[in-house]
């Protein structure tokens, strides 16, 4: 494979409303990075109320002709859009390495694992299949139907600015919803891609509409009251003030928040694969995943022995421009972000951490700009510690010994976020009763980043989620329709005199 084609675009950033790619009209805008350089590639418009609004009439007008659209024909829509997707899973990675700053790579499966749900979307006839009684009771017969909810929206984060927007909108257009997105401003350019996309693809114009935008366009998709429903991926804080303020409004909400992931080692594992997992799982995409193993809890023994390997390991990584396909890990998103992480590196050796590998301080040759951090490894990480309690989001692996099995499990449990989880064993008992008895939404025995194929859905417990449905998956196909149930019966069917009791099946 040759060296990929870097994404190098410099013209301002816009919405694409009822079809139409238009600029932005508010007269707010902030830079777009490219964060490997620290350069600013160019400015994104930030959304006015307005421009929300334009964006929500344009779905609310398309909507109505979309919803009686038949399901198979939404899903040759869908269908032409996987094809174009696949056609420029490479175009999408590009854009998503310069503005993210994840390696190519990465960038790669991330494209792929998006394209999954879009095939998962593409079956949705089968999926919005009612349910049928005949002769429920006496001449009458009974039957439900799924209908789409209107206008839905979603709002994703910078982390995945491809798959996260494809874990929302193909499933809701799959069921016949209009929709509105609301990217990050941090890495706009792959939402409007894949609009320019669905418009080749034949989706009727308003149908899918996208707004660039910050606070401002997410308070006026939840206070809209022509939008039926939001979906949310990003930090806890977020994910709960949407959830309290989506119900108040009386909209479904679906709000996926943050995490703390942790891995138990257990003394029988496999030494050499708990290594290779933790360091992928806490260093890929330089730590700035929600499925980041960020917390290694090591029982016994094992953490003498697996320390030092991850200490070489981590020492070693190849930190580079993440265009190169070389690159292991790239830069973090912003200059915020990485002194923030950094910061975090500070506290937890004021609090009495050991520091293993400081990551802090790193400079790439010929990007001295860029916004660099290396790995970061803490030992004898304790509960008390914010390293250990918060959502840091970036490299820094944070290591917790425990005696036993019965006191690792105890630490996942007591955690406040519930996103993900692994074990690393070979002990198939200890597997099971981690899998059983863990509370946390996602297992991976032996898996260190369980996230779930398209038709199973992903989502977490306890503060990583607020809402009742998972995302994608027949859950999301569901938080995406309401169900209708439907009597019949004829007048041949039907006695005479009026009937004051409550009806029973006669």
């Amino acid at each position: 494979m040759g060296a990929p084609e870097a994404f190098t675009a410099t013209t301002d950033v816009g919405h694409h409303i009822g079809g139409c790619r238009v600029p932005g009209t508010s007269g707010r805008q902030q830079p777009v990075y490219h964060p490997a350089s620290g350069r600013v590639a160019r400015q994104v418009a930030l959304a006015s109320v307005d421009e929300v609004g334009a964006a929500i009439a344009a779905a609310k007008a398309a909507f109505p002709a979309w919803a009686d659209t038949p399901p198979i024909r939404r899903a040759r829509v869908l269908n032409a859009f996987l094809q174009l997707l696949n056609q420029h899973r490479d175009t999408l990675a590009a854009m998503i390495t310069a503005e993210h700053g994840k390696v190519f790579t990465d960038a790669q499966g991330e494209v792929s694992r998006g394209i999954d749900i879009v095939e998962f979307a593409c079956g949705a006839p089968q999926l919005l299949k009612g349910d049928y009684t005949e002769q429920v009771s006496t001449g009458i017969d009974n039957w439900t139907m799924r209908q789409p909810l209107g206008v839905v929206a979603g709002v994703t984060p910078f982390n995945f600015p491809c798959m996260v927007p494809l874990w929302m909108f193909p499933l809701a257009l799959a069921a016949g919803n209009s929709f509105v997105l609301k990217p990050s401003e941090r890495d706009p350019s792959p939402s409007l891609f894949m609009a320019d996309l669905l418009k080749q693809a034949g989706l009727p114009d308003g149908v899918f509409n996208v707004v660039q935008g910050d606070k401002v366009a997410v308070d006026a998709l939840l206070t809209h009251p022509d939008v039926k429903a939001l979906s949310f991926v990003g930090s806890t804080p977020i994910a709960h003030y949407l959830y309290q303020a989506g119900a108040q409004h009386g909209k479904r909400v679906q709000a996926l928040g943050g995490a703390k992931n942790h891995m138990v080692v257990m003394p029988d594992a496999d030494l050499e694969q708990a290594v290779d997992a933790l360091i992928g799982s806490a260093y890929g995409s330089a730590g700035e995943r929600c499925m980041a193993i960020s917390v290694a809890v090591l029982v016994g023994d094992i953490g003498d022995r697996i320390i030092p390997k991850l200490a070489e390991r981590a020492r070693a990584l190849k930190v580079m421009d993440p265009m190169d396909l070389r690159a292991e890990m790239g830069p973090i998103v912003t200059r915020e972000a990485r002194d923030r992480i950094e910061g975090y590196v500070a506290q937890g050796v004021a609090e009495g951490a050991q520091l293993v590998v400081d990551g802090r301080g790193l400079t790439v040759p010929g990007l001295e700009g860029g916004f660099f951090t290396g790995g970061t490894l803490f030992d004898h990480v304790t509960p008390a510690m914010r390293i250990y309690r918060e959502e840091i989001f970036g490299p820094v692996l944070a290591c917790v010994r425990a005696k036993d099995f019965a006191e690792a499990v105890h630490l996942v449990n007591e955690h406040e976020y519930g996103n993900g989880v692994a074990c690393f064993t070979s002990d198939g008992g200890i597997a099971r009763e981690f899998a059983r008895r863990v509370q946390v939404g996602m297992v991976g025995i032996n898996v260190p980043i369980p996230v779930p194929m398209a038709w199973h859905g992903f989502g977490g417990w306890k503060r990583s989620l607020f809402g009742d449905t998972h995302a994608y998956g027949e859950e999301g196909l569901r938080f995406y329709t309401k169900q209708k149930s439907v009597m019949q019966r004829w007048p041949e069917s039907i006695g005479k005199g009026a009937e004051f009791n409550f009806p029973v099946s006669k």
